[in-house]
């Protein structure tokens, strides 16, 4: 069966991790008892705060591994969410670097693989943060690379970033998919010259018209479709 546009151009298929593959929401949910009813707000500003931490430095030419903005954006979150016990802090961290993976994601990446197609993650997390959720999720055999940009010194949307993935993998950038339910991260690839795929889980307006991606879906069941 002839894989549909733009998998029939591509040789590889990259996703982004979090919010991508992994929910980055599922860390509060599993404690949101504990927390109360601020739960879902803390989430939003924690995921935030990561995301602005990265660009905020990469702009200034710096770097520190993902886990120490995710551990900065988790006490901003706090401090902000005054009514929520910091004694959640240790239980929160530890949830992160488990994170469930959507319900969609291994069955896809086998699919994708049997098709022929290689498999990787791209992403801002560091080495260590990747390994323990690759490893939670249970997804180790549905990937040929688990790329962190700790080795490129800086975070997507740089093009030291994205240039990781044909490196390693062996493939023109023109002949690699690639997958973010991030926007922006979605504009960053364009820009690179992947073919750039949006999982546009819960239907944000488009934005970055100069930077398209080939294609939106809802899920990753919209990929092989």
């Amino acid at each position: 069966m002839p894989l549909p546009a733009p998998l029939d151009r591509a040789e590889a298929v990259v996703f982004d991790a979090y919010g991508t593959l992994l929910d980055v929401h599922s860390a509060v949910q599993r404690h949101a008892a504990a927390i109360g009813p601020q739960a879902q707000a803390l989430s939003e500003t924690w995921r935030q705060k990561q995301l602005e931490y990265s660009w905020v430095l990469s702009l200034c030419g710096r770097y520190a591994p993902f886990w120490t903005l995710t551990e900065r954006a988790l006490d901003y979150a706090l401090a902000k969410h005054t009514g929520v016990d910091r004694g959640v802090r240790a239980d929160l961290l530890a949830a992160y670097r488990s994170l469930d993976a959507y319900p969609e994601v291994p069955g896809t990446l086998e699919r994708l693989r049997h098709a022929g197609l290689r498999t990787a993650i791209l992403s801002n997390g560091d080495t260590a943060m990747l390994d323990a959720a690759v490893r939670a999720a249970g997804l180790e055999t549905h990937l040929d690379a688990v790329l962190s940009v700790d080795p490129a010194g800086t975070f997507k949307t740089s093009a030291r970033a994205y240039a990781l993935a044909p490196e390693r993998l062996g493939v023109a950038r023109e002949r690699i998919a690639f997958l973010s339910s991030n926007r922006w991260d979605i504009a960053g690839a364009a820009a690179y010259g992947f073919l750039p795929i949006w999982v546009d889980r819960s239907g944000q307006p488009d934005e970055y018209p100069d930077l398209a991606p080939v294609r939106v879906i809802a899920s990753l069941d919209g990929l092989l479709a």
